[in-house]
């Protein structure tokens, strides 16, 4: 009985070790570098979408303020002092 526990354990210990071997043999091959670097580039690139969506919204919102203030002061010199 004691033995077939051990073979029983061995194999088991055996079959997780080729599973996690196989796993990172696949990850260093070159289609599993390739996807990992695919997945970092569209990650960088929805992050840099997203910067330049942040960037346009805050241009805008500023020349918005800026029109208004401009459009402030023309009223302003517009009116006769006095």
């Amino acid at each position: 009985m004691r033995r077939l526990f051990w073979l029983g354990l061995g194999v088991a210990v055996g079959a997780v070790a080729v599973r996690k071997i196989s796993q990172t043999a696949q990850a260093y091959s070159p289609q599993g570098v390739a996807a990992s670097l695919q997945s970092s580039a569209v990650g960088a690139l929805d992050e840099v979408r997203s910067f330049v969506s942040d960037v346009r919204a805050s241009m805008a919102e500023r020349e918005e303020q800026i029109l208004d203030a401009v459009a402030a002061g023309q009223d302003r010199s517009a009116r006769p002092h006095g």
